[in-house]
């Protein structure tokens, strides 16, 4: 495992190691799906000790901090970003994030110093929501066709993941759901950036 600190290096990860997990530049909100999808089925902790995180506002503008598309100490601007939350029953949780420089997994408190930092530092139109969905939940109920990665002459503008698009019986693209940042939409709770730190905190 990557990382420092006696309560990291007590943890066994949820997942493989970085460079063995199913990534594909881009398309964050599968590469945690695929992440979810692996935890369920090597049964190392319970499924809904697990959150896929969706990170987006109103203006789909967020920095995030430590990111590999943006070396050096810049934010990249991303319109969302997904990461994999585990709310350990040990006592610490971590991110899963297979797009940032820090360690995979990194201890909860760690990654929001570095990659988030403060909320009183980014202007108001800039601060982030947190869109918190179970694990089992996002495994039953997402589903994109990649629809949203092709341009306008509907060429891709990354190269997609080489298996199937990920479909439930009821829908072959809810993406924008997740995303979206209308605390009425389904399957999740809408967090402010204090109020995700707090809730984390007291479990």
């Amino acid at each position: 495992m990557e990382g420092n600190g006696s309560a990291a290096a007590q943890y066994q990860p949820a997942s493989p190691p970085r460079d063995a997990c199913v990534y594909s530049s881009c398309y964050c909100e599968e590469n945690i799906w695929k992440l979810c999808e692996y935890i369920k089925n090597h049964d190392q902790y319970p499924l809904e000790e697990c959150y896929a995180v969706f990170i987006s506002n109103e203006r789909k503008m967020i920095p995030i901090w430590k990111q590999q598309a943006r070396p050096g100490d810049g934010p990249v601007i991303w319109d969302y970003h997904v990461i994999l939350l585990h709310v350990s029953s040990g006592g610490q949780s971590f991110i899963y994030d297979l797009d940032t420089v820090l360690p995979f997994p990194c201890p909860f408190d760690t990654y929001v110093e570095d990659a988030f930092k403060s909320d009183e530092d980014i202007h108001p139109q800039f601060r982030r929501k947190f869109r918190v969905i179970r694990a089992d939940s996002y495994l039953k109920n997402f589903a994109s066709d990649r629809s949203h990665m092709k341009d306008s002459s509907g060429n891709w503008r990354e190269p997609p993941p080489p298996y199937p698009c990920i479909e439930t019986g009821d829908s072959k693209m809810n993406l924008n759901d997740f995303i979206s940042m209308d605390p009425e939409a389904p399957h999740s709770s809408l967090l402010s950036q204090m109020q995700m730190e707090s809730t984390v905190s007291c479990v």
